[in-house]
């Protein structure tokens, strides 16, 4: 039986265009967001016994050099690299290392600096670790000069289009939603309301994504400190404590190349990571108010609904126009504003996800509340890939 693991402290920066704080630097970003945690916690560094430390863009070691500016005590760390799930990965280790009973209190740290504009392959000289994803789609749908994120991504959008007769100004929707939550987060890179005519008429990158339904690069950090039961009721920590009560990390399997434009872009990894936690919580969807899931894309938001089990298959659409996932519905997803709003700084995403649904079960989100929120989830993805599902529960009963 593994042993039971809770978050204890969270912390995050502002998420910030890349360049606009000058001299904020990868150190200093991820100083911000560790020392934010470890305040929250209550504990000083001196008690952390292991770190994961999740980057996408920066030379090896950039996770040390960034923790360093915390403190210099000889822990072991290991630097983490899983494209956008990179953050929740370090989550899941941390994660893992309390279950097995490795470690008492561990810190899952989550930092990018980026550049602006998007994503783009840095080592030409080399195989793309998402060739055959690519190949797969350009086969299908053919390839254009758009990013290759937002093709990959939209045309999964157009796939349920297709199948299920979900319109553009449903997609859209999602993007409302998602930025009209931002408006109540301070730590979000954009806090602007859009309008639907607004979302719909911003320049277009792939059909059927407009700009403001595609997530921006960002700077900025996050951090987690995970620890044991013993460790919470030894340091009198109950009251802050929020259980990780099921976790699952997941690859691709052959299903990845079967036809499907949603399978490109991990459905499947989402919903095997699903079906995994909600096994391991004895928690169904039903049992969760509040949900922070990857919209990278509005166009994935869409499509995760049906793999994170939401509704059945085909009926995401209609989780959209009832009002399902938005305050007053079943669910409020992306309180914070996700990722299209809130920012996509890749290493620290997963970790300002575990933020958002802690503050949340405390019951201390202010303004973006979700009332009488005893239970949440989390969903993060990277394709090429993994995918990271987590649900949490308040710890009454320590």
């Amino acid at each position: 039986m593994p042993n039971r693991s809770f978050v204890i402290g969270v912390g995050m920066t502002k998420f910030e265009k890349p360049g606009r704080r000058e001299g904020w630097d990868y150190p200093d970003i991820g100083r911000e967001a560790a020392t934010n945690a470890l305040l929250d916690a209550g504990v000083p560094y001196d008690c952390v016994q292991h770190a994961f430390l999740a980057y996408c863009y920066g030379d090896s070691t950039s996770g040390q050099r960034a923790l360093y500016e915390v403190g210099l005590t000889g822990i072991p760390m290991v630097n983490v690299n899983n494209n956008c799930a990179t953050g929740s990965t370090a989550l899941y280790l941390a994660n893992q290392y309390v279950h097995a009973g490795i470690a008492d209190c561990v810190l899952a740290l989550g930092f990018e600096k980026m550049e602006r504009g998007s994503l783009r392959d840095h080592w030409a000289d080399r195989t793309a670790p998402t060739g055959r994803h690519i190949e797969a789609m350009a086969a299908r749908r053919g390839l254009t000069e758009a990013p290759t994120a937002a093709q990959i991504f939209g045309n999964a959008g157009r796939e349920y289009m297709e199948r299920h007769g979900v319109s553009r100004e449903t997609i859209a929707k999602i993007a409302v939603k998602n930025h009209r939550h931002s408006v109540n987060n301070p730590y979000s890179q954009f806090r602007d309301e859009y309008s639907l005519e607004e979302i719909l008429a911003s320049a277009p990158v792939y059909d059927p994504l407009t700009k403001l339904q595609c997530c921006p690069t960002s700077d900025g950090g996050a951090a987690v400190v995970v620890a044991s039961e013993s460790f919470v009721q030894n340091h009198g920590l109950r009251r802050q404590a929020v259980e990780i009560v099921g976790q699952a990390l997941t690859t691709d399997t052959e299903e990845l190349f079967d036809g499907s434009d949603a399978s490109l872009v991990g459905y499947h990894m989402t919903a095997a990571a699903a079906r995994a936690a909600y096994e391991q919580s004895g928690l169904g969807p039903e049992d969760v108010q509040v949900i922070e899931l990857h919209d990278c894309f509005s166009t994935n938001e869409l499509v995760t609904y049906d793999a994170l089990g939401l509704c059945q298959p085909g009926r995401a659409g209609a989780l959209v126009e009832e009002g399902a996932v938005d305050y007053g519905g079943k669910w409020v997803v992306n309180p914070s504003g996700g990722l299209i709003s809130k920012g996509h700084p890749l290493g620290a995403t997963g970790l300002a996800q575990c933020a958002e649904l802690t503050w949340q079960l405390r019951g201390t989100a202010a303004a973006r509340q979700v009332e009488g929120a005893t239970a949440a989830l989390q969903h993060n993805i990277g394709v090429g890939g993994a995918a990271v599902v987590t649900i949490y529960r308040t710890a009454e009963d320590l």
